[in-house]
C-alpha cells in the first residue's frame, strides 16, 4: 500500500512538472525565452519517460531558431490559424455569445483557487490554464483540461499535420490526462470535420512565467476574432 501510494504521489508530481514546462514552451516567444526554456531545462531533470522526450524536442527546436524566427513561427501558429489555437473555449464555443460563459468557467475555478483572473491574457489560453494545474490548484487544473481534451487531441493532430515544432508538447500535455473515451473520439472526429462553430473576450499569470500578450511582430498581424 505505501508503495503504490508513493507510485501515485509520483505521478501527480511528474504531471504537474509537465504542466508547468508546457506552459513556459507555449507561452510566446519574447525576449525571456531564453531564461524560460532554462527553468524547462531544470524541470525536465526531474521528467522521465515519453513527456520528456517530446518536451526536450520543442525546446532544442526553439534553441535552433533565431529570434525572429520563433517569433513569426508562434504568431503562424497560434495567432493567424484557428485550427491550432491555444484559447481553448475557442474550440468548444468558437465565436458565439456561449462563449463568454465558456470563459467564465475558468474565471470561476480560479477564484475558487482564490487567484485573481490574470489581466494580459484571455483565462482559457492553454499557457495559462497549465500553469494553474501545474502550481495553483492541480485537482481543478485537470478538471480544466480533461473537459477540453477534445480540443487538445484535435490541436494535437492539426500541429503534427503542420509539421509544427510545438506538436510534441502538446502530445506531452496530453499524457497528462486520463486516456479519450469512445464518446471523446467520437466528438473530436466530428469537431476536426467541422470546425468550431462561428458569431470575444487575455491573463496576466499567477507567476511571472506567462508573458502578457504582445503587439504582433513586423509582417505578422493576429488574427481577427481570436483573442
Amino acid at each position: 500500500m505505501r508503495a503504490r501510494f508513493f507510485g501515485k504521489d509520483r505521478k501527480l508530481l511528474q504531471h504537474r512538472l509537465v504542466r508547468q514546462a508546457s506552459s513556459l514552451v507555449l507561452s510566446y516567444p519574447d525576449d525571456r525565452l531564453s531564461e524560460r526554456l532554462s527553468v524547462v531545462d531544470s524541470l525536465l531533470g526531474h521528467v522521465t519517460g515519453e513527456p520528456r522526450r517530446m518536451l526536450v524536442g520543442t525546446v532544442e527546436a526553439l534553441r535552433g531558431m533565431d529570434f525572429y524566427t520563433a517569433q513569426t513561427d508562434y504568431v503562424a501558429t497560434f495567432d493567424l490559424n484557428r485550427g491550432t489555437t491555444l484559447y481553448l473555449t475557442y474550440w468548444t464555443a468558437g465565436d458565439t455569445r456561449n462563449r463568454g460563459s465558456a470563459m467564465h468557467t475558468f474565471v470561476q475555478a480560479y477564484g475558487r483557487a482564490g487567484r485573481c483572473s490574470p489581466g494580459s491574457e484571455a483565462p482559457d489560453h492553454l499557457a495559462v490554464a497549465l500553469e494553474f494545474a501545474a502550481t495553483v490548484d492541480p485537482v481543478a487544473g485537470q478538471q480544466l483540461l480533461s473537459e477540453h481534451r477534445v480540443a487538445l487531441d484535435i490541436l494535437h493532430g492539426a500541429l503534427i499535420e503542420r509539421g509544427s515544432l510545438y506538436a510534441p508538447t502538446i502530445g506531452a500535455v496530453c499524457a497528462t490526462l486520463p486516456p479519450v473515451t469512445d464518446q471523446e473520439l467520437r466528438r473530436a472526429r466530428r469537431l476536426a470535420e467541422t470546425g468550431p462553430a462561428a458569431e470575444a473576450i487575455g491573463l496576466q499569470p499567477f507567476t511571472l512565467t506567462v508573458p502578457p500578450r504582445r503587439q504582433a511582430t513586423p509582417g505578422a498581424a493576429r488574427a481577427e476574432g481570436v483573442r
